[in-house]
């Protein structure tokens, strides 16, 4: 049974760990023999621990910022390949009772406009996702027992495998909602949930309280201790990550590595995702308001310092950030992002006024999802829409065994191949067709394993000349 006076987050996020962890790097940030030790250590590509991570972090050499970002680009390649997966969010209701004072939800701000999907709207925003080529979604709520229920949840949840509208479908639907019971994560596992997702906003648990004032969320344990909740529940695949901008940067990445070590080292498997938002503005909220506003150059040097030290999970960045930085940071790391994104609630159906605001942040990339694949096209990558692991069990430690052996290449590069194919049969343009289709020419060349080379091969031209769509790699 769960306390909500535990101790057990301050034990794995240590307060004076991190402390003590910052002043060891302050104290050897110009040790170059200590230094080389770490990054011949991070060559290995199995991983760093937080002190080491951020002993490179405040390293002054420039020449160590510049094998870190080179190490990233490698790792990311070895482990994932030049594949990009893609998904959107789906913005269910922005009810919430929470204070927070970053979040244009907080339950003080009359003037956003309050409102909660019904099944029918959520109907016409799955449609309107379909018809984009999405196969994904993160559903986000903010939180409110009355408005937004776990019932609804699992009805909405429900609803959205249910919908096949032309060539469209949901795969999977990861969610983003705020801290529950263990009884209540079994109930999303029943319901076939892709990853939890939960971000910490801040590990410091001084700030956390003060920014978070009044309501469920303000407790820092309950909130900080979800992701052990939802891994017993049977919830292998989670997702972290903080809110940079609202606590040091320094402070945050060692606590983030800290809450990874915990997972991996309670469940034998580490975060399946780590996200890097930004805070941005929002309808009530500035970013200057916050003193630890982060400017993109240390933004990049993090995102390349996660890559390095978590190796083999997964990192997603949104379209709150600019097309220049998500391009920096797919080359250091990131492997997930958003595209064709509406952060409002019933924004895919219906653009919305700029007096009638139900957003939770600005975006900063307002491409559409075609825009997107056409991009990443043109940047070398694989547009992946693929969900195969989730349908033929490869989650969790199942997941992290392929990919730490180098295996998982074998599933989903040609995954990725075939859901690209599919994209450009169903939604594709002219131009589309004509970047995909030298890209997966040439990319089903650099399938490791023979047979499934020749698997691929023949679904893809299975799929051009009849429509089978199946992919179980």
């Amino acid at each position: 049974m769960y306390k909500v006076d535990s101790k057990i987050a301050e034990e794995f996020i240590n307060h004076q760990e991190i402390l003590d962890t910052l002043d060891y790097a302050e104290e050897n940030k110009n040790n170059k023999e200590l230094l080389d030790d770490v990054l011949e250590k991070a060559k290995k590509e199995k991983g760093l621990g937080h002190r080491e991570a951020a002993l490179l972090l405040l390293a002054e050499d420039k020449h160590y910022q510049e094998e870190i970002y080179k190490l990233a680009k490698k790792i990311k390649e070895d482990h994932y390949g030049n594949r990009i997966v893609l998904f959107a969010p789906l913005y269910l209701s922005n009810y919430c009772i929470n204070g927070c004072v970053y979040c244009p939800y907080h339950a003080k701000n009359k003037s956003i406009r309050r409102k909660k999907l019904t099944q029918e709207e959520i109907r016409n925003e799955v449609i309107a996702l379909q018809d984009m080529g999405h196969k994904r979604l993160a559903l986000e709520l903010g939180e409110d027992p009355v408005n937004n229920t776990m019932e609804y949840i699992l009805e909405s949840i429900k609803t959205i495998y249910s919908i096949k509208h032309e060539n469209g479908q949901i795969r999977r639907v990861n969610i983003n909602i705020a801290a529950t019971t263990v009884e209540n994560y079994k109930k999303l596992k029943d319901a076939e949930i892709g990853t939890y997702i939960l971000f910490q906003e801040t590990y410091n648990k001084k700030s956390y309280e003060e920014l978070h004032p009044t309501g469920p969320k303000h407790n820092y344990a309950y909130h900080t201790e979800a992701m052990d909740r939802a891994m017993e529940a049977g919830i292998d695949d989670v997702g972290i990550g903080v809110l940079f901008g609202l606590e040091t940067y320094k402070y945050e990445l060692v606590g983030l590595l800290m809450h990874a070590e915990h997972l991996e080292a309670r469940f034998g498997v580490g975060p399946h995702t780590i996200s890097v938002p930004r805070i941005q503005p929002a309808d009530d909220i500035d970013p200057g308001d916050f003193k630890n506003e982060l400017a993109d150059d240390i933004f990049e040097k993090l995102i390349a310092l996660i890559r390095v030290s978590v190796p083999y999970t997964g990192m997603i960045i949104s379209t709150r950030e600019s097309q220049k930085v998500r391009e920096r940071a797919l080359e250091l790391g990131v492997s997930q992002i958003s595209g064709g994104s509406r952060t409002s609630v019933g924004g895919y159906v219906e653009e919305e006024k700029e007096e009638d605001n139900s957003a939770q942040f600005d975006v900063a990339d307002h491409r559409t999802l075609e825009e997107v694949i056409d991009w990443l096209i043109e940047l070398g990558y694989i547009p992946s829409f693929c969900t195969a692991c989730y349908r033929e069990g490869r989650t969790g430690d199942r997941f992290m065994q392929l990919c730490k052996s180098g295996q998982i290449l074998n599933c989903c590069q040609p995954n990725a191949l075939m859901t690209l194919k599919e994209y450009m049969l169903d939604y594709g343009n002219e131009k589309t067709r004509e970047l995909s289709e030298d890209l997966i020419a040439s990319e089903l060349e650099k399938i490791p394993n023979e047979i499934v080379k020749k698997k691929a091969k023949e679904y893809i031209y299975e799929m051009e000349k009849v429509g089978k769509r199946d992919f179980r790699f």
